[in-house]
């Protein structure tokens, strides 16, 4: 009885997958997603899946045989001058090279991309009717900085605060005055997504959801739109299912694990 074959992944096949469903023009200008270290002629040994990397991730992929890292947000934001260690970042780097990690992350491109981060949290929420919002073409590829979808059926303000609550699995929600009306329409934008809730309230949005805001872009909303902030990581922390299904989908012979190290860097007393 013949072995069954199976063929060998390299790392650039992942990557490119991972970049037609985002692709890199869809990042922010301020952005810097994509390939951020290490060779990518290698065969894929494993791929461990993180919202971000520091060191503690880079020693779990060692720790189980994965040479390759894919995260939400870059480890590489800023340019570094030097990589002697001094920080956290440029251990994480050191610890990844060494090792033969390669690192690559898919941040506002994928939060701009369709299936994206934005429509994982729709999808979560059980939102309906999901479409871009503040749409936006680049390179002639559809995309848009939020989305907005409508609930089957419509909630009053406390039960879809705990609906959110739930769903996104958040230890605490802030919101500004409780609506006296019901939630049916909601915008969404992951992460840091106060640059939008202008253009929410005209829309009619009933709500809208973020990871983190300003003190002070909470005042002057009171009964026009119900604001529900519910952590940067808490939003972002289910792209690692993303990317799961992409890669498995293409590469079904691939091993992916999702990191068992929590990043998140706020704690709730």
């Amino acid at each position: 009885m013949h072995a069954k074959y199976v063929r060998s992944v390299k790392i650039e096949e992942v990557v490119r997958t991972l970049e037609h469903f985002a692709p890199l023009p869809l990042q922010e200008t301020w952005d810097n997603a994509g390939l951020q270290l290490g060779l990518t002629e290698a065969e894929v040994s494993g791929v461990l899946l993180c919202l971000d990397v520091t060191e503690q991730v880079i020693d779990e992929a060692v720790s189980k045989g994965c040479n390759l890292v894919v995260s939400h947000h870059p480890l590489l934001f800023r340019g570094l001058k030097q990589i002697t260690g001094q920080n956290d970042v440029q251990r994480a780097v050191m610890k990844a090279i060494r090792a033969g990690v390669c690192v690559v992350s898919m941040h506002t491109n994928l939060d701009n991309a369709r299936g994206g981060v934005n429509f994982k949290i729709a999808e979560r929420l059980g939102l309906q009717d999901v479409t871009f919002f503040a749409r936006k073409t680049v390179d002639g590829l559809e995309a848009g900085s939020g989305v907005v979808g409508t609930f089957p059926f419509p909630m009053v303000s406390n039960v879809f605060v705990s609906v959110v609550k739930r769903q996104m699995e958040a230890r605490v929600v802030m919101c500004n005055q409780l609506m006296r009306k019901s939630i049916s329409r909601v915008v969404i934008c992951g992460g840091a997504g106060d640059f939008l809730l202008d253009e929410a309230v005209s829309l009619g949005a009933d709500a809208f959801i973020t990871g983190e805001m300003h003190y002070h872009q909470y005042f002057g909303y009171e009964q026009r739109i119900q604001i529900c902030v519910i952590g940067h990581y808490e939003s972002e922390h289910f792209t690692t299912e993303i990317f799961r299904d992409v890669i498995a989908a293409a590469f079904p012979e691939v091993r992916i694990l999702t990191a068992e190290t929590n990043t998140n860097p706020i704690i709730y007393l």
